[in-house]
């Protein structure tokens, strides 16, 4: 591993890190200014560092003019600003200058310390995604589903067949049918996209089929149709389960001899167009209930690929969202921002019913409202309203009370499948104003206070089980399975806020980080 470069005038604070940081495995190297480090980074370019700590106000150069040179540099490198002057300004600065993270002095060393393993750990993913990428893909997708289209796609790259696409609105239909023209034998020709389902019926005719002058109102000019568009190439028609019925006659004739006729014109036109259609709709019972000619269905329906849904792919959500946050940022000339692994775990959650189309609106919000460059759970948008499944409270039946509450202790667990006392009734009744997801919290605290013994009694019970082994550490074993739970259950309650979920525990914010860590909650 890279060392961390430490740049800071204040000989005590080099130190401090320096030890810090030894005593983590993670090697250092330190700089008291700036030119120093831009001189070693000359010196040593293909090396450098694996996260740069650096103060602002130093003398021969300020710590933000050092971030801007750097990320010029090494745009993808972590740099963590500290500084003893905690104002507003040097924090804007600091994360429009691309920052990692604000570090005011004086800090806590394990936050300290923390903060520079995660922007290691951010460091060396963004390595493996730089080897993993040289370029933009035209599609992305590791999960089998997404393997499967592109087997089909690579299968029908020599062929000129109609192809219909299937699936889900913003799943990517028109990607697949850019994919299969990029992949054809008309490649060079023209790829000519129509929604059908987004044009009025009135005007949905001259725009495949063109018009000629005088056809109607306002028709001043010929125009040429989008079959005449496509000549040579492709002609993608988007929601074809939309369109009108008497269109679909038009539409079977030209599928059938690529001639048609423009609006208000009598002499017929010859066009050579690969037809790619796709829907999200059910064209089976489209022709069923007489909406949609069995005819055209089956001249359409000749290879069909089903491209699947998001959340039939979870496993594509992480690669997807860092693509959209460098595609966004791309687009605004902002710095990409980065996203952590429990962000992820909230997004490969959702359900996602937009789809990829979705992830990419999501992924563009964050990049424009998000308040530091990474993004963190509580920093999503209010539509991604779910835990990761880890950490996520569950409903408890209570027809089915034992089965839900089997991931609890056992004497807890014992408790909450008892019926709540008539004393407790009053308690709960008090609750009945809060959500669901805190009602079924606050059902499980009723009912455990009801019998104040009962998870005692199962700790005592768990505790006789672990001291008739041979076991020597009972004490370690079940303090961590009982910190453990209390941990994840705060962290539920306050959509991963740490800071939120120790004050409402009771303990310091230093503390719930190093249990985290110790207990392997990350």
């Amino acid at each position: 591993m890279k060392p961390i470069w430490i740049v800071d005038d204040d000989q005590s604070i080099r130190f401090v890190l320096e030890k810090a940081l030894l005593r983590d495995n993670l090697p250092t190297r330190s700089f008291t200014n700036a030119r120093d480090v831009l001189s070693a980074l000359d010196d040593d370019s293909d090396r450098g560092p694996q996260v740069l700590v650096s103060d602002i106000r130093m003398p021969g150069g300020s710590g933000l003019d050092l971030l801007e040179k750097i990320k010029a540099k090494l745009p993808g490198l972590p740099v963590i600003i500290m500084t003893a002057y905690s104002d507003l300004d040097s924090a804007v600065s600091a994360f429009q200058g691309g920052a990692f993270e604000y570090l005011p002095k004086p800090f806590d060393l394990p936050k300290a310390v923390e903060l520079i393993r995660r922007a290691v750990e951010e460091s060396q993913r963004e390595e493996v995604a730089e080897e993993r990428i040289t370029e933009a893909p035209e599609m992305l997708g590791q999960a089998p589903a997404m393997q499967d289209v592109f087997r089909a796609i690579g299968r029908l790259s020599q062929s000129n067949v109609t192809v219909m696409v299937t699936g889900e609105s913003g799943s990517g239909k028109e990607l697949v049918a850019r994919a299969l023209h990029k992949h054809s034998p008309r490649a060079s020709g023209p790829f000519v996209a129509i929604n059908t389902a987004a044009i009025p019926k009135d005007l949905l005719e001259s725009e495949l089929f063109g018009h000629e002058r005088g056809a109607f109102t306002g028709a001043q000019t010929m125009r040429r149709g989008r079959f005449e568009q496509a000549d040579g190439g492709t002609l993608f028609l988007d929601e074809i389960g939309d369109m009108p019925f008497d269109l679909q006659t038009r539409l079977l004739r030209v599928l059938s001899d690529g001639h048609f006729y423009r609006v208000g014109g009598h002499g017929a036109v010859k066009t050579n167009v690969r037809v790619i259609a796709a829907t999200h709709q059910n064209l089976e019972q489209r022709v069923k209930e007489g909406v949609f000619r069995e005819d055209l269905f089956h001249r359409l329906n000749v290879i069909r690929l089903r491209l699947p849904a998001l959340r039939e792919r979870r496993e594509d959500i992480p690669a997807l969202t860092r693509h959209f946050l460098q595609q966004s940022a791309a687009q605004l000339g902002v710095e990409p921002k980065r996203i952590s692994e429990a962000a992820l775990a909230w997004l490969s959650d959702f359900s996602f019913p937009g789809n990829v189309r979705q992830l990419e609106n999501i992924c563009h919000w964050l990049t424009v409202m998000a308040p530091a460059q990474l993004i963190e759970p509580k920093d999503l948008p209010p539509e991604v309203d779910v835990a990761p499944s880890a950490a996520r409270p569950q409903a408890v039946p209570a027809s089915r009370a034992p089965e839900a509450v089997q991931s609890f202790p056992a004497g807890l667990a014992e408790a909450v499948a008892k019926p709540v006392p008539a004393h407790a009734a009053g308690q709960a009744a008090a609750l009945a104003h809060l959500d669901d997801a805190e009602l079924r919290v606050s059902e499980v605290a009723a009912a455990a206070l009801a019998e104040p013994s009962s998870w005692e009694l199962g700790l005592d019970a768990d505790a006789h089980a672990l001291l008739a082994t041979d076991r020597c550490d009972v004490w370690d074993e079940l303090t961590r399975r009982f910190e453990s739970r209390l941990i994840l259950a705060a962290l539920a309650s306050t959509r991963g806020r740490r800071i939120e979920a120790a004050q409402r525990l009771g303990i310091g914010r230093n503390t719930i980080t190093r249990k985290i860590q110790e207990l392997g909650l990350e």
